[in-house]
C-alpha cells in the first residue's frame, strides 16, 4: 500500500464475517483498510471472532490480536462502535445490552443514514434455515468450508510469488454452483421481506460472505461481504450515499474519489 495513500472519513463503516480465530481470515488486510478508513460509526455485523473454530483449536496470530486492539482504539477515540453477533459468535449474545472496552453489543440495530432512511442491522443467520434447524449439517459445512480456505491459502502462497494479487477460490466456485447462487437469492429475499414487513427501508447484513446491495426484492439490501474470501466491507459516506469497498482489489491502488450524491440508498 502506497505510503501517501490518505486516511479516509466516512460516515458509517459495517464489516462482518471476519472470523479472527482461523488461519483463513485475512487480518492483515483488514487491519491495513482500518488504518486508512475512519467512521463516526462502526458496525461488526456478526462472525467477528470464530468461537466454533476457537473451541475446537485455539489459533490467535499477533495479527488477530493487532485487528482487536485497532477496533478498540478506534472507540476509545471517540467511534461508536456497535457489535451485532452471528452464529460463530453467538456466545456474545448472552452480553446483549452490555458494553466491552467502549463496545456495544446489539442483537440487532436500527441505523438512519445521512439521508433519513432507517435500516435493519443484523447478521442475518437467523433467516438460514440450515443454521436455525441442522446444526451438525452447519458445522459439517464450516468443516468443508475451512478445508477450501485452506487449499485457497496455499494457492495465494504461490499466487503472491508470481507477483499476482490475491483471489479467492472458494467464493469464485460458490457462484459457480447452482444450489449456492439460489441459497444466496433466497437469503436476499428472505432479509428484504423481513425488512418490508418491519415497516422499515432496508436491511444490512452478512453472514453469506457475498457482498452485495440492490433493490432486487422491492426495498434496500446490503451485505457486508467478509474478510475471508472477498475482503469486503460497506461504507456509508457523509452525504448518504453507500459503496462496497473491495480492499483486495485496492491495496495496490491510490483510493479513487467519491462519486457524486445520489439520496436513494442503494448507489448503482
Amino acid at each position: 500500500m502506497p505510503a501517501a495513500l490518505p486516511v479516509r472519513h466516512v460516515r458509517t463503516l459495517f464489516i462482518s464475517d471476519v472470523h479472527l480465530g482461523t488461519r483463513g481470515c485475512q487480518a492483515d488486510l483488514l487491519l491495513d483498510f482500518l488504518r486508512h478508513y475512519d467512521a463516526e460509526t462502526i458496525y461488526l455485523v456478526g462472525d467477528i471472532v470464530d468461537g466454533w473454530r476457537l473451541r475446537r483449536a485455539w489459533y490467535w496470530p499477533q495479527s488477530h490480536n493487532d485487528v482487536a486492539q485497532k477496533l478498540l482504539r478506534k472507540a476509545r477515540k471517540g467511534a461508536r462502535v456497535v457489535y451485532v453477533p452471528g452464529n460463530h459468535d453467538e456466545f456474545l449474545r448472552d452480553y446483549v445490552g452490555t458494553h466491552f472496552g467502549g463496545i456495544e453489543v446489539r442483537n440487532t440495530d436500527i441505523h438512519a443514514t445521512a439521508d433519513g432512511w432507517r435500516l435493519l442491522v443484523i447478521h442475518g443467520d437467523q433467516f438460514d434455515v440450515v443454521v436455525r434447524h441442522a446444526r451438525w449439517l452447519a458445522h459439517f459445512g464450516d468443516w468443508a468450508y475451512s478445508t477450501a480456505l485452506n487449499l485457497n491459502t496455499g494457492m495465494n502462497m504461490l499466487r503472491r510469488r508470481l507477483g499476482f494479487s490475491y483471489s479467492s477460490l472458494s467464493a469464485w466456485a460458490k457462484l459457480k454452483v447452482k444450489n449456492a447462487v439460489n441459497f444466496i437469492g433466497a437469503f436476499e429475499e428472505a432479509l428484504a421481506r423481513e425488512a418490508r414487513e418491519s415497516s422499515i427501508d432496508g436491511v444490512i447484513c452478512g453472514h453469506i460472505h457475498y457482498a452485495a446491495m440492490h433493490r432486487d426484492f422491492g426495498t434496500a439490501y446490503y451485505n457486508c461481504g467478509d474478510w475471508v474470501e472477498s475482503c469486503t466491507a460497506l461504507v456509508e459516506h457523509h452525504d448518504g450515499r453507500f459503496e462496497i469497498i473491495r480492499w483486495a482489489d485496492r491495496a495496490a491502488e491510490a483510493l479513487l474519489p467519491a462519486p457524486t450524491h445520489r439520496s436513494d440508498p442503494i448507489t448503482a
